[in-house]
């Protein structure tokens, strides 16, 4: 059966069946009874006045994210007024958020990647944003990034208000790279545009390393990074098409776009431009040593580098190497779950949001890109090095395709992956792990949302 908007008593009956399982979870072990996951989940009382804050950010994104609540409570009369819990990273934290929101104990606001946030949508378990709730906090569409702010927008609502843009980026060393002859004049990275001109400086680096030029974690349980990897080239052939498309319920990549990258990638691999098998720290750690000049991964993990001591390093936007520029990437965005408020509430829970947009430049030191336009153009960010150097990458975005098993950390990450790792690795050729896909998300392809 493919995969189609559920009609309203079908949505009705999955939240019911869904709020019998948020009432189960409440047997789980709790904080005390003032924490948002007793308040949420079990329903203790609240200060009506508290505002309920969910999130998933751990480590240096985590402590920035604490700096921003704390410059929220300091405005509005100390920590009681607000009550923020950080969860588990990827599906454990959003399906929290759902047993909350169709128990109708949610929090008043929670951050969701903006591809995560189309399945809650389709799930009936957001309030869209409409222009007035913007106006009334000052706010309108102009002040976000344009290619993240369209991408939020589904079936004509506004679902989501984008903090960032994180997408993939180019890493690299620049006492490596200086060796290769790879800098310009103020010591940045020359671009590299072009397939020929890439390969090229790989080339290079390779023979100023004496080994890889370019590092991709590949090793299992990291399967995120060779999708980002694979998307992002994907991306840029004119001929690529949707993975997935209605809503998940149809394969319809572009099979020759799909083979030029994955043959690509393997003969980097046999050229020895590109490492075979490396875990997600054993990738970026020998770029930091000095035994690759190259690695791509998440912006986040500038905070990485910046801890190495003597590191010189810097990022840049993936080159365009085929027909257009295209980077894949996700936004961390601010949803309000649907629950009852007043004018009031929905007013003050929009103030939240607001003030924690205008905080966005602490969120821009760990590598994010601003979608707050206010702070995107401010001498503050343009400023921040290296991060501003990559900030036209947000202008470059390719978001996954939406389905209720896809999106940042999901099931259709892991599953393509993990075959896009065994062509790197060279254990599976293009044809082999296309047909592992296929067979792997048939099960998903055929079944409606369970949400």
């Amino acid at each position: 059966m493919p995969n189609r908007p559920a009609t309203p008593a079908s949505r009705l009956s999955r939240r019911g069946f869904l709020a019998a399982g948020a009432a189960a979870a409440t047997v789980l072990p709790l904080a005390a009874c003032s924490s948002p996951i007793a308040a949420g989940l079990a329903g203790s009382a609240l200060n009506p006045e508290t505002l309920v804050f969910w999130n998933l950010f751990g480590g240096g994104d985590g402590l920035r994210m604490q700096a921003m609540e704390d410059g929220y409570a300091k405005q509005h009369g100390g920590s009681s007024s607000l009550q923020a819990t950080t969860f588990a990273w990827g599906n454990p934290y959003y399906s929290k958020l759902t047993l909350a929101t169709v128990g109708n104990k949610p929090p008043d606001v929670a951050v969701a990647h903006l591809t995560r946030a189309k399945p809650l949508w389709d799930g009936d378990l957001l309030d869209p944003i409409t222009s007035e709730d913007l106006a009334s906090v000052g706010l309108s569409a102009a002040d976000f990034n344009q290619k993240a702010w369209t991408a939020q927008k589904t079936d004509g609502n506004n679902i989501a208000i984008p903090l960032d843009t994180h997408p993939f980026v180019l890493f690299y060393n620049v006492d490596v790279c200086k060796k290769a002859g790879l800098l310009d004049a103020d010591g940045n990275l020359k671009d590299l545009s072009g397939m020929d001109t890439f390969e090229s400086a790989l080339a290079a680096v390779a023979k100023v390393t004496g080994g890889t030029a370019l590092n991709v974690a590949n090793v299992v349980p990291e399967t995120a990074t060779p999708w980002r990897f694979f998307w992002t080239m994907y991306n840029q052939i004119n001929d690529a098409t949707p993975f997935i498309s209605d809503g998940g319920a149809k394969l319809t990549v572009n099979e020759d776009a799909y083979n030029e990258v994955t043959s690509r990638t393997q003969k980097w691999v046999k050229q020895g431009w590109m490492n075979k098998a490396l875990d997600y720290a054993t990738a970026q750690s020998l770029m930091f040593d000095g035994k690759a000049g190259f690695f791509m991964q998440g912006e986040w993990e500038i905070s990485t580098a910046q801890s190495i001591k003597g590191l010189k390093f810097g990022m840049a936007p993936i080159p365009q190497l085929y027909d257009k520029p295209a980077t894949q990437a996700d936004s961390h965005t601010f949803v309000l779950p649907k629950k009852d408020r007043t004018p009031e509430q929905r007013k003050q829970h929009m103030l939240f949001i607001k003030q924690m947009l205008e905080q966005s430049l602490t969120w821009a030191e760990g590598g994010h890109v601003p979608a707050y336009i206010p702070t995107f153009d401010s001498s503050a960010y343009k400023e921040l090095k290296p991060q501003s150097n990559y900030a036209a990458a947000a202008e470059t975005a390719v978001f996954d395709d939406p389905a209720w098993y896809g999106g940042s950390g999901s099931t259709f990450e892991g599953t393509v992956g993990a075959q896009l790792a065994l062509v790197q690795q060279g254990s599976s050729s293009p044809a082999q792990a296309l047909r592992a896909i296929k067979s792997q998300l048939a099960t998903y392809l055929n079944t409606p949302s369970p949400l």
